[in-house]
């Protein structure tokens, strides 16, 4: 989006005090209806559509919307995965958030995969895709740098914003539980030599995750194991037929491998990295181009859905939604717990209230930081993905849309103080001691001992 635009866009879709008023001004509340499923790509699996149950009663009705605020469009498909972490986009749909801000049309899609997703989004809806969706964080550079997409023709995308932090694990299978692996996977090099080892999608979070942990425990995941990508909903499947040795995914499906007594989780993935980004809301660039109040609407939307998922009050209610067989059609038995932070790992240790459960919107969870953005970029050329030659800080500015995020969260009335003063959170460091700088990606990335060649 060139500089012009971005100036359109916050004077269009840019929050004021009085436009707030579509937000906290009235609370009748208002029913929405069903939108109508919509056309998933050719050849997709199971593209099932999902439809909105009764809104919210604090909901506002549409028609409280300031005219100068109404977004360009009612409908919008957003794509989302049988994670728990998409628990946002459904919540603004069953609580009537979207249309409490005019998008009364929106549609959320089941996918079947994150290539299905990417495929949908690629096509768009005016052919029968996606708009946005909920996606694994990397996935919009990808797209946007074309080297995921059909031809490596780049289709450019922007993230409006986090949706949470924490929330994955690591989960190795039952035969492995002797050793009882935690953090350092080290014990594992010899039983895991030439295995298969699943994760969700090349470059993906889970992909990066699995890679970083067992490069720091001295293996290489290029040449001492496979690794392969399966869909979500069928890593326990796969964990039970002997398909694979270990897997990185989010909920629920680490805690139905417990309780199945298939395999164990060996980590949580904020033991790695505490506190570290994991799924975004991205919309294709040329409809928040189009859209930008549209855009600003259903930021807004998710933003306030957020902030209810994080309340504990509201977990119980949260789970029992997201469970739904129109959603995850997952026993709520397997939700409930790690969505609280009740975490047991299969192999003795039970966290009460893990201090790196799942966030929302606490400490800054829905902000779209750029610095840890440069990360996912840093690791996907480590691992070969990107082009060694990237210009990351380029590439984070035209993808990710920070601003986007803040105008919708003024116009919410969210305090300053919890609305980040700078794009970046600063150095992190992760559970091995190794720091990154996101001003010096590439001194991190000379300082790894594991990389592609």
């Amino acid at each position: 989006m060139s500089n012009l635009s971005r100036r359109k866009f916050i004077i269009t879709a840019g929050a004021t005090a009085a436009g707030t008023l579509l937000a906290h001004g009235c609370s009748s509340g208002s029913s929405t209806t069903s939108a109508s499923p919509g056309a998933a790509s050719p050849g997709a699996a199971s593209p099932g559509a999902a439809s909105p149950g009764a809104a919210s009663p604090s909901a506002a009705p549409a028609v409280n919307i300031n005219p100068a605020d109404a977004p360009e469009v009612t409908t919008a498909k957003l794509g989302f995965i049988a994670l728990t972490d998409s628990a946002p986009i459904i919540i603004a749909q069953e609580k009537g958030l979207f249309a409490k801000y005019g998008m009364k049309d929106v549609q959320i899609l089941k996918q079947a995969s994150w290539p299905v997703t990417r495929d949908n989004l690629e096509l768009g809806s005016e052919k029968g895709g996606i708009d946005g969706a909920h996606i694994l964080s990397p996935m919009p550079y990808q797209m946007t740098l074309g080297t995921i997409t059909k031809g490596n023709q780049p289709v450019p995308m922007n993230i409006v914003a986090r949706l949470n932090t924490n929330g994955q694990a690591i989960s190795v299978s039952k035969k492995y539980l002797d050793l009882k692996v935690g953090t350092d996977s080290k014990p594992l090099k010899a039983a895991l030599a030439n295995q298969k080892i699943a994760v969700t999608f090349p470059g993906g979070t889970h992909d990066l995750w699995m890679r970083y942990w067992l490069a720091a425990g001295g293996i290489d995941p290029n040449t001492e194991v496979s690794v392969i990508p399966v869909p979500p909903p069928q890593m326990v499947a796969n964990m039970k037929s002997g398909s694979m040795e270990a897997f990185c995914v989010g909920e629920p499906w680490n805690a139905q491998l417990v309780t199945q007594k298939v395999g164990y989780t060996a980590l949580v993935t904020g033991e790695l990295w505490k506190d570290h980004p994991e799924k975004a809301l991205t919309l294709r660039a040329d409809w928040v181009e189009k859209n930008p109040k549209a855009t600003k609407a259903i930021t807004m939307a998710v933003l306030e859905a957020q902030q209810w998922c994080d309340k504990p009050e509201n977990k119980d209610e949260m789970c029992q939604i997201i469970s739904q067989d129109k959603w995850l059609k997952v026993p709520l038995a397997d939700i409930a717990g790690r969505m609280k932070g009740q975490i047991d790992y299969g192999t003795g240790r039970v966290e009460a209230a893990s201090l790196v459960a799942m966030k929302f919107w606490a400490d800054n969870a829905s902000y779209p930081y750029k610095s840890h953005d440069a990360w996912f970029i840093a690791e996907n050329i480590r691992w070969g993905y990107m082009p060694a030659t990237t210009d990351i800080k380029a590439t984070v500015d035209k993808v990710n849309r920070e601003d986007i995020w803040k105008a919708a969260a003024t116009a919410l009335g969210v305090p300053a103080a919890q609305i980040p003063a700078t794009t970046s959170r600063g150095v992190e460091t992760f559970f091995d001691g190794v720091k990154f700088d996101p001003e010096k990606p590439e001194e991190y990335l000379k300082s790894l001992a594991i990389k592609k060649a």
